[in-house]
C-alpha cells in the first residue's frame, strides 16, 4: 500500500540536504556557541552564517532575526512584551488566528486587563479591512496580530496593505507568518511590519526551532531570563544544527520556490477538478483564490461520517487533517471553520489538504478514490 502525505501544513518531511547538513554541524562543529576557544568560535560562524542567510531571504539586517524553538515561543514572547514593556493597552486580532495567538492574548487580558477586540471576518473567511480601520481610528496604544495565511483555510491576508494601515493608524503590526515563510516570497523592506515568526518545519526543515523577525529598536524584553544569548532577547545555548538546518531549509525552499509552486498549484487545481467530477455538490471552505498549496473542502458526507472519516483514509494510508495539528485530539469543531460555516455545515465532514513538492497526481487519485469507498 503506497503511503500518501497530504498533511504539509502541519509539519513537512526534511529535505534530505537539511539532513545532511545537520548530521555535518553536530560531528564537527560541536562547540559551545558562547565559549571563546577554537570550538566554540566554529560554532559561533556556523550560527551567524545562518542567521544572515535566513536574513537574505527576507531583505533585512541580521540582527534583526532571533532564533526561538519554535513559532509558538515566538509569538507568545512578542505578545507578551508587547504588553508588558512596550505598555501596548489593546490588542486588535481575529477569532481565526492560531491558537498561539489566541491562547497568549486570551492570557494576557486575563492578566493585565489589555483591551482584545476581534476584528470581523467575513464569510469566506477573508479579514473584514473596512472593520479593522474602524477600529484603529479609536483607543489606546495598539498592537495588531494577523496571520498571513490562515492554517485550517489558507485564506492570504495582505500583509502591505494592513502595515500601511497599522503605520497610519500608529499601530504595531505583528503576523504569525509560519505557514507562509519559505513558501512565497517576504521582502520586508517593502511594507512596514514590527514582528514576523516562523517555523522550521513548516519549510522542509527540522522540528523543534524556530525564528522571529523583530524591527530594530522596538524595545522587547526577553520572555525568561539565563543568558546573554540572541543579543539577550533569548537565553539559552543555542541549538546550532537545528539553526543550520533551518537556514538550509530556508535556502532551498526560496531557490526551488518558482518550481514547485508550479507543480504544487497544478495539483491543487487537479484536486478539484477531480471533487468536481466525483462530489459535484463539495464547497470550499475559505477563498477560492486561498494559498496554493491548502485546500479545505466541505464534504457532502453525512454527519455520522465525520467523527471517523480521518480514520478511514489512514487506513488506505492517506494523511490529511480536519484543521491544525495542535488540536487534533480534540473533538471540538475548528474554531476557524466555526466563524464561516453554520452549525449545520459545521457537522459535516471538512478536510484540510496541503501539498508539497513530493506530491503527485497519483497521489490526488489515491485520495479521490479513497473518499468515493466512504
Amino acid at each position: 500500500m503506497k503511503k500518501v502525505y497530504l498533511d504539509n501544513a502541519s509539519t513537512t518531511a526534511i529535505r534530505a540536504e537539511v539532513i545532511q547538513e545537520m548530521t555535518k554541524v553536530m560531528a564537527q562543529d560541536y562547540g559551545n556557541p558562547s565559549s571563546t576557544h577554537s570550538f566554540g568560535r566554529n560554532a559561533k560562524s556556523v550560527l551567524e552564517l545562518s542567521r544572515k542567510s535566513i536574513a537574505r531571504q527576507l531583505n533585512v539586517p541580521a540582527q534583526e532575526i532571533i532564533f526561538t524553538s519554535c513559532g509558538t515561543e515566538a509569538n507568545n514572547w512578542i505578545l507578551r512584551s508587547a504588553v508588558v514593556d512596550l505598555k501596548v493597552k489593546r490588542i486588535i486580532t481575529s477569532k481565526i488566528e492560531h491558537h498561539a495567538v489566541l491562547y497568549t492574548v486570551q492570557a494576557l487580558q486575563r492578566e493585565f486587563d489589555v483591551q482584545v477586540d476581534y476584528v470581523a471576518v467575513k464569510a469566506n473567511g477573508e479579514i473584514d479591512i473596512t472593520d479593522l480601520v474602524e477600529l484603529l481610528s479609536q483607543g489606546n496604544k495598539t498592537l495588531v496580530s494577523l496571520m498571513h495565511v490562515n492554517n485550517e483555510t489558507g485564506n492570504v491576508l495582505d500583509l502591505k496593505r494592513i502595515g500601511v494601515i497599522c503605520e497610519e493608524n500608529s499601530a504595531l503590526f505583528h503576523s504569525d507568518t509560519v505557514q507562509s515563510v519559505g513558501k512565497t516570497e517576504l521582502d520586508l523592506q517593502a511594507f512596514p511590519i514590527d514582528f514576523l515568526v516562523a517555523s522550521a518545519h513548516k519549510f522542509h526543515g527540522p522540528k523543534g526551532v524556530g525564528f522571529a523577525f523583530i524591527r530594530k529598536n522596538s524595545g522587547l524584553q526577553p520572555l525568561f531570563y539565563g543568558g546573554e544569548q540572541e543579543k539577550g532577547l533569548r537565553p539559552g545555548t543555542e541549538a546550532v544544527h537545528q539553526i543550520a538546518g533551518m537556514a538550509k531549509a530556508l535556502e532551498l525552499s526560496y531557490a526551488n520556490l518558482e518550481t514547485e509552486r508550479t507543480h504544487i498549484s497544478e495539483l491543487k487545481k487537479y484536486l478539484i477538478s477531480q471533487l468536481e467530477i466525483e462530489f459535484p455538490e463539495f464547497s470550499i471552505n475559505g477563498s477560492p483564490d486561498g494559498f496554493y498549496n491548502m485546500l479545505n473542502v466541505l464534504l457532502p458526507f453525512s454527519e455520522d461520517k465525520t467523527a471517523m472519516i480521518l480514520f478511514h483514509l489512514d487506513m488506505k494510508g492517506i494523511a490529511v487533517s480536519r484543521g491544525s495539528a495542535c488540536q487534533s485530539g480534540s473533538i471540538k469543531a475548528s474554531h476557524v471553520l466555526a466563524e464561516m460555516l453554520s452549525d449545520a455545515d459545521l457537522k459535516k465532514p471538512s478536510l484540510r489538504i496541503s501539498f508539497s513538492h513530493h506530491n503527485s497526481k497519483e497521489d490526488v487519485d489515491l485520495l479521490v478514490d479513497a473518499l468515493k469507498g466512504i
